[in-house]
């Protein structure tokens, strides 16, 4: 066999670009073999060992830079029935509302106007546009999460969004001013289908919203717990510009924001629509050039990082078991069950998790079998450490969960190094 052979071998036995068909020869991160992040269990279901766990493998493509995991489940294994709640989150809730404004005062929405969101969860950002007199249309995949919007007053279509539904619903009359995409398009397995989906759903001078983590903050401050297999990719605004322009529609403005971490909202357009691109914009580019994340190098280095925050977190675990000081976290989050799976804790370790979602309680996270309890609960476990899985929410963690320090409780964080506070 020639070597120019060989490597054709090995190029066709990798996985390609879901965007551009690229053999993806590049790792960003290799966190083994994982459950679904938001797969949470019954007592039953762990008896039964139902539970099943896929390669979770990011990797770079060497041509348009999109990061993504190479492991496809199923969309409807995901996200037909839903765990997460937007409104649990107060800090979300907020953002959210100052969203709503931000908008009607920026693109004069009134009565006249049309406003769609896509995977509108239950209904907590349109209902500040309902109360404004704006009609809106949600578009969830969820049912069980779409019948908590509809009850609150928010019309939702449960279908997955992509150039079909968005033909179907253009032609019911739901063409929008502006739809929003909140945390949804590191979501979708078919990126360049989704996207031509707004190009058809928008108005001629419509605006669509996205807002994503920033791979920039993911990559500088190890946020490797924000991996799993629901966030097929990982977005940079060199990589989704990219996907913007093969869809028909390109940026013009966008925000640098500080939730989850650190992300973006990207304001887009119809390719010949007459808004004009902002210094932000041009700004965003530069600063995406100067971290190189428009070549391979700015993406190396990741994995090392990655497996440090492992190391310490378990030296961590270790001493407070050595001090026969108790150990329990908060957040029955997404992120929190990727760090705790890659660094192979489980109940001999941490004790429970605490959450607010009452759709969660009474279950265990997946893979480490935690229990999911009330944060009420607290006052019963009394732990020395309680962990913080959501660290993007750490302040509002932190000030919601005070009581443990009547008895020397402490908070602790474990990215980009373990903090104790």
């Amino acid at each position: 066999m020639t070597q120019a052979s060989s490597a054709s071998l090995k190029a066709a036995a990798l996985p390609r670009c879901r965007f551009c068909a690229t053999p993806l020869s590049h790792t960003l991160v290799d966190l083994g073999e994982t459950p679904l992040a938001n797969s949470y269990l019954t007592a039953e279901d762990i008896a039964a060992g139902r539970e099943r766990r896929f390669s979770l493998h990011a990797r770079v493509c060497p041509s348009c830079l999109l990061v993504q995991v190479d492991e496809s489940v199923p969309p409807d294994a995901i996200f037909s029935d839903y765990a997460y709640f937007s409104s649990y989150s107060d800090s979300w809730v907020a953002h959210a509302r100052d969203y709503a404004q931000a908008m009607q005062r920026r693109f004069g929405l009134g009565p006249q106007s049309q406003v769609v969101e896509v995977a509108s969860n239950d209904g907590y950002l349109l209902k500040h546009f309902v109360a404004m007199g704006v009609p809106v249309l949600g578009v969830e995949p969820a049912a069980n999460v779409a019948r908590a919007a509809v009850a609150n007053g928010v019309p939702t279509e449960v279908s997955f969004f992509g150039e079909e539904t968005a033909r179907r619903l253009a032609a019911q009359g739901y063409r929008a001013d502006l739809t929003a995409a909140n945390n949804v398009l590191a979501h979708v397995p078919d990126i360049l289908d989704f996207v031509k989906g707004f190009s058809t759903i928008l108005k001629d001078e419509g605006v669509a919203t996205f807002e994503f983590p920033h791979v920039l903050n993911l990559i500088a401050q190890v946020q490797f717990d924000t991996i799993y297999h629901e966030h097929f990719s990982y977005l940079s605004l060199v990589a989704v510009e990219r996907i913007f322009e093969r869809a028909g529609m390109r940026c013009f403005d966008v925000d640098e924001l500080p939730t989850h971490g650190g992300s973006l909202r990207l304001y887009a357009c119809r390719s010949a629509a007459t808004h004009a691109p902002t210094p932000r914009l041009s700004a965003l580019r530069d600063k995406e050039r100067a971290a190189r994340l428009h070549e391979l190098a700015g993406y190396e280095g990741f994995a090392p990082r990655v497996a440090a925050v492992k190391s310490d977190f378990l030296g961590f675990l270790k001493s407070a078991k050595q001090e026969g000081k108790s150990v329990a976290a908060y957040g029955a989050a997404a992120k929190g069950n990727t760090f705790l799976n890659y660094c192979g804790v489980g109940a001999g370790d941490i004790s429970c998790v605490f959450d607010r979602s009452a759709a969660k309680q009474g279950k265990f996270l997946p893979g480490s079998c935690l229990p999911i309890r009330s944060p009420e609960s607290v006052v019963d476990v009394r732990p020395d450490y309680l962990v913080i899985l959501p660290w993007n929410l750490a302040d509002e963690i932190s000030d919601t969960m005070s009581m443990i320090r009547q008895w020397g409780g402490r908070f602790v964080t474990a990215a980009p190094q373990i903090k104790v506070f």
